[in-house]
């Protein structure tokens, strides 16, 4: 007993097995992207035009639209552990229809179940992970979500890979099955683990989240002075929304406040606009409409590779991002997943385009190192966004709002981000065929405009509890904050001058310290 008490109390353990509702995800868009190419797929579902496939696709989104709206509501009143423990039962019954389907409509009400699911715990796990993480690693907490999807997605693509070779229905059945089997695990294995801290506190129950904190974070003694220190923080922040503010949605909406909501919102689109998630589904068919390798298997494999360096290249970002900062990770990612997409549209535009036997545009390169070149610009593409965009469009929403609005606000940016992840899926296949290699220089376009928005408009909040993230709205996210200022912010919310930790505030420190229980 003494060992299980240990492991979910751990703070590693419990944002670990949280996101494994990111793998979830994350075997959706793998098996998915790798089922749509095989002639099993094309064969059973009668070869859908590009529009029905973006329907068949966008069915996820749409679910997953819908799931992340209303996540806030039930994160609020039911818990955001009891909510994720919904949410994954539910993965597991649209997981079931998914495989048992017979046509197209059973196969779009089970994504749209999966989708729903995948809405509310893409939500959930990050505000969960950043209520129970200590401000020093909670960037490299919530980026493990990240990690997980991308587990998820090169896991289910190589299981695809495997199971194209049977000359059945199989094919595509046994993916999709294996979508429940994380979904039964986060489902069984989620009660051992402790409600959100502030969660508990924001509903009155202030000695269940003081001993979650003194577990998580004060080796169980409840006197620890960070335990102390930061039930003060959260108790004293608590109670001056309570004063000056109210739990409702117009909230969302006032000065100051909306700011906020914008940069969640944003920062949500964003990620969509970059590509990533356009190459993820339809990578396959990009290589097939580049002329990249010579049979199906071929591309299959060549896209597998680009899922190993998306697992691969968010490492670096779980590790450093609490280093590195949100801004120039922001920034830089942007700037670079733009070049590599300027070089894969400018190269394809010297191709020659005709219409296949298959009715589709095709592209024939005119030598075999400007299709290697292609190729390695996917590569380095995936690897920029792994790195930066991937785990940041997930860090950045769920830690810049107050607690009385955060559960809302981050349902509302994780529902943009569902929003146009649907309207891309429903159009790219069509913009592929109209515009061709006009796709990859359009969201080339996007990533750079996405880099001077962060430029201009992003503070950094790195280093900083959730509780004190108010101030950092209230200035110039370059300048060091004034003591004055800070000084103000501790007499407002009557944090008592020895237990705050000002110091560090005011120099915004960012170094990881020594965790007790690391």
């Amino acid at each position: 007993m003494g060992v299980l008490t240990r492991f979910s109390t751990n703070i590693y353990a419990i944002g670990t097995f949280a996101a494994i509702a990111g793998i979830m995800f994350g075997f959706d868009i793998g098996s998915n992207s790798g089922v749509i190419g095989t002639e099993q797929y094309q064969e059973y579902f009668h070869r859908p035009d590009p529009l029905l496939q973006g329907g068949i696709n966008g069915a996820l989104s749409a679910g997953c639209f819908v799931g992340a709206l209303i996540a806030g509501y039930f994160a609020d009143r039911f818990s955001r552990k009891f909510t994720l423990i919904g949410a994954s039962s539910l993965f597991i019954v649209g997981s079931v229809f998914q495989a048992a389907s017979n046509g197209v409509p059973l196969l779009c009400v089970g994504r749209v179940l999966n989708g729903l699911s995948v809405g509310v715990t893409s939500m959930v796990v990050p505000l969960y992970q950043s209520e129970v993480a200590p401000q020093e690693i909670r960037g490299r907490i919530v980026a493990v979500q990240q990690w997980a999807i991308t587990w998820g997605i090169m896991v289910s693509f190589w299981i695809q890979y495997g199971a194209q070779f049977a000359k059945n229905t199989a094919a595509f059945r046994i993916p999709w099955a294996i979508q429940a089997v994380p979904a039964l695990v986060l489902t069984c294995g989620m009660w051992i683990f402790p409600h959100s801290p502030r969660w508990l506190a924001d509903k009155g129950r202030i000695e269940e989240a003081t001993k979650v904190l003194a577990d998580i974070h004060g080796n169980g003694d409840p006197n620890h002075p960070r335990v102390q220190r930061e039930v003060e923080e959260i108790m004293a922040a608590i109670h001056f929304d309570r004063e000056i503010a109210s739990h409702r949605y117009t909230d969302l909406f006032k000065p100051g406040m909306a700011y906020r909501v914008s940069l969640g919102v944003c920062l949500q689109i964003w990620q969509q606009l970059t590509g990533m998630n356009i190459i993820m589904f339809y990578v396959v068919f990009l290589f097939q409409q580049a002329g990249i390798g010579d049979s199906q298997e071929a591309r299959l494999v060549s896209s597998g590779v680009s899922y190993v360096i998306n697992v691969v290249m968010t490492v670096p970002a779980i590790l450093w991002v609490d280093k590195w900062g949100r801004r120039p990770t922001l920034i830089f990612g942007a700037l670079f997943m733009s070049i590599f997409l300027w070089t894969v549209g400018g190269v394809l535009s010297t191709g020659n385009w005709s219409i296949g036997a298959d009715g589709k545009w095709g592209v024939k390169l005119t030598s075999k190192s400007q299709a290697d070149g292609v190729v390695a610009c996917i590569y380095l593409f995936v690897a920029s966004f792994a790195t930066t965009w991937g785990p940041l469009g997930w860090i950045y929403p769920a830690e810049i709002y107050p607690l009385r609005v955060r559960a809302m606000a981050v349902s509302l940016s994780t529902a943009s981000n569902w929003l146009f992840n649907w309207v891309l899926n429903f159009v790219v296949p069509l913009l592929m065929e109209r515009i061709r290699y006009g796709l990859y220089l359009l969201f080339a376009a996007f990533n750079l405009l996405m880099a001077i928005h962060v430029f201009i408009a992003y503070p950094e909040t790195k280093g900083f509890t959730l509780e004190e993230i108010d101030i950092v709205f209230q200035h110039n996210p370059r300048k060091k904050i004034p003591r004055e200022v800070m000084d103000k912010w501790i007499e407002d919310r009557g944090i008592q001058r020895e237990n705050s930790h000002a110091d560090n505030f005011s120099e915004n420190k960012t170094e990881v310290t020594r965790h007790e229980e690391a």
